[in-house]
């Protein structure tokens, strides 16, 4: 048993010690709560910098494959280039 529940003192009533008790199991419970809150704080910021980390990840790979699409497209010919060899040698069969 509690030791202030055993304690009969005339200036705190039965209805006062009840209250202290009932606040003292609130006051656990929050601390117990704000430990948990604590806990899953840390564990959210452990989970945003991985996905901070994975996020940079994708984004230098995007930025690689950008480059890669960039040079291939660049070795392509170019269709305005390709054209004008055919009306050039039109105009040429058109002189003879």
């Amino acid at each position: 048993m509690n030791r202030l529940t055993s304690i009969r003192l005339p200036h705190y009533s039965g209805e006062m010690i009840s209250d202290f008790e009932l606040l003292s199991q609130k006051v656990g419970e929050l601390a117990d709560l704000a430990k948990d809150l604590r806990r899953e704080n840390a564990d959210l910021r452990a989970h945003a910098a991985t996905l901070g980390a994975e996020n940079d990840d994708l984004l230098r790979r995007m930025q690689a494959a950008h480059e890669r699409v960039a040079a291939l497209l660049s070795r392509l010919p170019d269709p305005d280039a390709m054209d004008e060899p055919a009306s050039s040698s039109e105009s040429q069969e058109e002189l003879t």
